[in-house]
């Protein structure tokens, strides 16, 4: 199978939107104008904010800026995870205590089921299955840290999850080499470009207004700044992610972690009956340079990992084109897992990036004094953490506001965390750059010597990270 140019579509932001089509544009902001609340970013954080606000309150006149078009962003290309995974959430029962990252983690598994609830109630066809989430363990290090994993998520009342042997993880998906796994019902696959496409109608079918070709230049207490005009309101929410960088002052303050993913062609009906995974379950490892698939509802296999984790300066990709190196590794990786799938064709590659806090918590806050506010730091696991997020953001507007009580969410602690910012240049390259060197030399080398031991490099590129 051949990965030339000529085969592979690459870019043109993802797979996602070259099989649902790109959205017909939306009017840029037209000159100077005023709002209750502006929204700045139209992906799933700003687009649920609108959602919910606008659902709680009506009369709210609610605009939402994005500097292309809703879903250019990582709600546009990413792997279509809605799961119940939250970064943070060990610091936070560390900050916080225990009983505080079990809410968390508990609104998180209930965060799924909203999702799904909406997309029913609002019509919205994303090709949602919920077949849960299934991450398997390949090398004995790796089987040493999924059953730590799985007892620690058993803490965290998750008392629904299950851990599985060689044999009953190969029942569910045929992955070579598989010694184990553990699977969680908290979680489904979907389609993220129907998901944001869908959520985007809906919302201006309520009455928000959505200014598309806006690029935010920088955020200031009640205004929002673009080259059209600048939004006025009492609040600004900033739902940037991993293009918070490009806001004036906000250079080093989510870095723009790099991720890349590829897509097979249909794979044949005795294919599919090779690999089994009939539960249609989103996919995932346990190794430190982990990796992320799902079975499309075309019958496709959409699998990601990292490429080149991070650019200097904090810039992004462009439309999504990815390194032909990246390709051909994430290529091999999913013959690794699927050896019979050798000869089956790459049609798509793309990449897009992430939000990474200087913690990597992700955290919701509103500045009262201000009346700045932002959601985000996801580090991957944004598609269902968005959810929480916005309606986080919601009520703590509306508290504020005086317009609602204080309710479970606005007392979650991820509210209000604040972080240092990440280090300047050349240092934050040179950091990332080793410690993803790092985590791939640690997952050969516990591949080749196959301990049950974690490799010291990786407790070593953790530190580095701030990830502990």
């Amino acid at each position: 199978m051949s990965t030339s140019a000529s085969d592979v579509v690459n870019g043109g932001i993802s797979f996602w939107f070259a099989d649902d089509g790109l959205p017909a544009p939306r009017e840029p902001l037209a000159g100077d104008a005023s709002a209750d609340v502006v929204i700045v970013g139209g992906g799933y954080t700003g687009l649920w904010t609108a959602y919910y606000l606008k659902k709680a309150a009506p009369y709210l006149r609610i605009t939402v800026l994005e500097q292309k078009f809703c879903g250019y962003g990582a709600s546009g290309r990413n792997g279509g995870w809605l799961y119940n995974g939250v970064a943070g959430r060990d610091r936070y029962a560390r900050l916080h205590g225990h009983e505080a990252a079990v809410r968390l983690q508990k609104a998180m598994n209930d965060t799924v089921a909203e999702v799904v609830r909406v997309v029913a109630d609002e019509g919205i066809d994303a090709d949602v299955h919920l077949g849960g989430v299934l991450e398997v363990a390949r090398t004995r290090a790796q089987l040493a840290r999924l059953r730590e994993f799985h007892a620690q998520e058993l803490t965290y009342g998750e008392d629904d999850r299950e851990l599985y042997d060689a044999q009953e993880t190969s029942a569910r998906v045929e992955v070579s080499g598989a010694l184990g796994s553990t699977w969680t019902p908290h979680g489904a696959r979907l389609h993220p470009v129907k998901l944001v496409k869908g959520l985007a109608a809906a919302v201006a079918a309520l009455g928000v207004t959505i200014h598309e070709s806006t690029p935010v230049t920088e955020i200031r207490p009640r205004q929002a700044v673009t080259p059209h005009g600048t939004v006025r309101a009492p609040y600004v929410l900033r739902c940037t992610e991993g293009f918070t960088a490009n806001l004036r002052g906000q250079r080093r303050t989510w870095l723009p972690m790099n991720s890349s993913m590829i897509a097979t062609e249909p794979l044949t009906d005795a294919q599919w009956e090779t690999l089994g995974w009939s539960g249609r379950e989103a996919l995932g490892d346990l190794a430190h340079a982990y990796m992320y698939a799902q079975r499309t509802a075309d019958g496709r296999i959409a699998l990601g990992g990292r490429g080149v984790p991070y650019r200097y300066g904090s810039r992004t990709d462009h439309e999504g084109v990815t390194q032909r190196a990246t390709i051909e590794s994430l290529h091999r990786l999913l013959l690794d897992f699927f050896p019979s799938l050798t000869g089956v064709g790459i049609t798509h590659a793309w990449s897009g990036v992430l939000g990474v806090p200087r913690d990597w918590c992700a955290t919701v806050t509103l500045d009262r004094a201000t009346g700045l506010g932002w959601a985000g730091g996801y580090v991957g696991s944004g598609v269902a953490t968005t959810n929480l997020a916005a309606r986080t953001l919601t009520d703590l507007v509306r508290l504020d506001s005086r317009q609602g009580d204080r309710t479970d969410l606005t007392e979650l602690p991820w509210v209000d965390h604040r972080v240092r910012t990440w280090e300047p240049e050349p240092l934050r390259w040179l950091g990332v750059q080793s410690m993803y060197a790092a985590y791939r030399t640690a997952d050969r080398r516990e591949t080749r010597n196959g301990t049950d031991q974690s490799s010291r490099l990786s407790r070593l590129a953790d530190r580095v990270a701030g990830r502990h």
